[in-house]
């Protein structure tokens, strides 16, 4: 071994000025972390050494707890010095490097999860991961000292076999990247209910949600369901979404007190969660919860709404955007923040009300948490709303005087671009124009920092945009967002700016051999183009891109309308087979299918000059999810050419993919039609 390398201009590692949160929490690590780039190679090919790759992100628990325990660890760390360069990535910075060798690991342990710990050549090929090692022997798993130090043994004494392995599971890996093969199946009716009647079957409906514990919010799948139920107008998928959104919000899982959803619940009954509260999450749960409160008129659908966006607005609206997370650990404690006792309820209420409020939320003496103490929950709705909004402003002003959890300020891309549309979406829908303008504010915060010279970069950090590129998600999502921005305010620079977007999508991640199919990245430095369909906790990028062209279509001049339509049915039969074999991890891919089966519909309003928005407002009340809907005057849009007002009042004129109807001058009649009319 060639010794410690030296770190640059004295510090200590190089992630003191990194775009990510998370790595800035390692600048201070005697470990001298790299960022991965071409010097980190190069630095192990000159030392001849193993590439320790660390994989987390700021909101992981066990993160931090490895970090702890070893990375600020003076013999851990010269040991990992001696005998590696170490590398620190952000799995939400850099998800093209976090999918490459997480399908490693998957590949040499049977599991995945973070953080994540992968040996690699100086070339990037991973022969040997993990996940957490603990910082002494126990419940037969070896220290991290020990694994290092057999790393080092096989490196040393075994290279032949190391090499032998990492060709190995870089196979695996690129072959794990292919290509989904060409569809056969049909985008139909028929193909949509198989999906969703297996969907069904995996529902809890005691507890909501679908399969066991650990629960997670089903966020994609949500969509999908209630889109079923309007395109067919059976109750049964829409009273599954109910189901499971009512549990959801009902349960320890939601912030009973200031409102947002965390990433996900240990048990089955959505009682206590994983702390953590991600924007991905809230972003795709607030489409959701304001197409129930649109669809159903629940008045607790449009509480829940109502607070989802008061929580992405005071608790991560950040310079750039909306921040990526808030951590679940308070001071090294899991969920302490959040969790009360009866007496600490009295102390803040007074004996009446901390009482009442005890009953209420399920605040027990033995608790349902760790040492007595009990998340909250609201089982039922209070007999009392005064008193209850007494209750959580009071409870409120005494939770924020507690520490509180850290925040990654970092703003990705995708997850902003998600709550763009969920907020435009849900403003047009309930006629609330302040979500309007706070999807206007964070669309023109992403334009301005992360569109730089027509490409998109994947996150910044306090203004300042990041190095690494925008994925496809990041493309297909901020495309959609802004065209949905587009037909809800009708500033065409977002129309301009969408499609501009959504072609550079197309140039840079299209796969030239296989129409239809979509690299996640555009995979500069690395083994291989990651390329993964599924969709998981975020939709997958090509989901997303399915939804971006299918709003492109009518919204584009009719030459590119074309093209788009085209990769739309190449990439829509693609994702058919995943509908068949895996439809709850294609939640995204049912809402989008849905949509297109439904036509898909577009609405375009001719209004006259001094129009009362009668017609406009009800169209966005009644139109099915992933309808386009469009307002304006005659020829101010490609939807709207040779289309005007009828006899001096606003006209709508409905369209279900290529075949329009006469246009409609009273609200009822439009109801009518789009309803009734499926």
């Amino acid at each position: 071994m060639n010794g410690n390398p030296p770190t640059p201009d004295g510090a200590r590692n190089r992630l003191s000025a990194s775009s990510s949160p998370y790595l800035r929490q390692h600048a201070n690590n005697p470990v001298h972390w790299f960022e991965w780039d071409d010097a980190a190679l190069d630095e192990a090919r000159r030392r001849d050494v193993p590439i320790l790759l660390s994989v987390g992100y700021a909101a992981c628990h066990w993160c931090h707890v490895m970090a702890h325990e070893s990375f600020e660890d003076d013999a851990t760390a010269t040991q990992m010095n001696a005998e590696f360069v170490c590398v620190k990535v952000d799995r939400e910075e850099r998800p093209d490097i976090d999918a490459i060798y997480m399908s490693a690991t998957v590949a040499m342990t049977g599991q995945g999860g973070w953080p994540m710990t992968c040996f690699l050549t100086p070339a990037g090929e991973p022969f040997y991961a993990g996940t957490y090692f603990p910082s002494a022997p126990r419940s037969g798993m070896p220290s991290f000292r020990q694994v290092m130090a057999a790393v080092t043994e096989a490196w040393t004494d075994r290279r032949a076999e190391i090499d032998a392995m990492a060709d190995k599971v870089r196979e695996h890996v690129e072959a794990n990247a292919g290509a989904l093969p060409p569809g056969t199946l049909p985008i139909d009716e028929r193909l949509l209910a198989h999906a969703v009647t297996a969907v069904l079957d995996d529902e809890d409906r005691a507890a909501g949600g679908f399969g066991g514990a650990p629960k997670f919010p089903p966020s994609a799948l949500l969509e999908g369901l209630i889109r079923h139920s309007e395109h067919t107008g059976d109750s049964v998928a829409i009273d599954a979404a109910v189901r499971t959104c009512a549990a959801m919000a009902r349960g320890g899982i939601y912030d009973q007190i200031a409102g947002g959803f965390a990433r996900y619940a240990v048990d089955k009954d959505w009682v206590i969660p994983h702390f953590e509260k991600m924007l991905y999450d809230n972003a795709q749960l607030l489409r959701a919860y304001a197409h129930l409160a649109r669809r159903t008129s629940d008045p607790f659908m449009r509480r829940v709404t109502a607070e989802i966006v008061d929580f992405l607005d005071q608790d991560l609206r950040v310079g750039g955007g909306f921040a990526s997370s808030l951590d679940a650990d308070t001071a090294g404690v899991e969920g302490s923040t959040y969790v009360w006792t009866p007496s600490q309820l009295v102390e803040v209420l007074g004996e009446d009300d901390g009482r009442w409020a005890a009953e209420l939320f399920v605040v027990t003496e033995a608790g349902t948490f760790e040492h007595g103490t009990s998340t909250l929950q609201l089982p039922s709705e209070p007999d009392d709303l005064d008193r209850f909004d007494s209750v959580r402003q009071r409870l409120r002003v005494a939770r924020a005087a507690r520490t509180q959890p850290a925040r990654d300020d970092k703003v990705v891309t995708a997850w902003n671009a998600m709550a763009i549309t969920a907020l435009a979406e849900a403003g047009a829908g309930l006629g609330e124009r302040q979500w309007i303008d706070h999807a206007v504010w964070c669309a023109e915060q992403i334009v301005a920092t992360h569109v730089v010279d027509g490409a998109v970069r994947r996150s910044s950090l306090g203004g300042v945009v990041g190095v690494p590129s925008g994925g496809l998600d990041d493309h297909a999502a901020l495309a959609t967002a802004l065209l949905t921005l587009f037909t809800v305010t009708g500033d065409q620079r977002w129309r301009t700016t969408g499609l501009t977007i959504l072609d550079r999508a197309v140039d840079v991640f299209a796969d030239p051999a296989e129409p239809g199919s979509w690299f996640d990245a555009a995979g500069e430095g690395l083994i291989t183009r990651p390329r993964d369909p599924v969709d998981g906790a975020t939709p997958s990028g090509a989901s997303l891109m399915a939804e971006a062209l299918q709003i492109a279509v009518p919204l584009a001049d009719a030459g590119d309308a074309g093209r788009y339509a085209e990769l739309l049915e190449h990439t829509l039969s693609r994702g058919a087979i995943l509908l068949v074999k895996l439809p709850r991890s294609a939640g995204h891919w049912l809402a989008v299918a849905q949509a297109r089966v439904a036509g898909p519909i577009q609405i375009a309003v001719a209004q006259v000059r001094d129009s009362d928005g009668r017609m406009t407002r009800r169209a966005r009340e009644i139109a099915p999810g992933g309808a386009v809907i469009v307002a304006g005057q005659r020829d101010s849009q490609t939807l709207l050419q040779d289309r005007g007002p009828v006899d001096g009042h606003d006209a709508a004129y409905v369209c279900r993919g290529q075949v329009c109807g006469l246009p409609l001058t009273e609200p009822e009649a439009l109801t009518e039609n789009v309803i009734r009319g499926r």
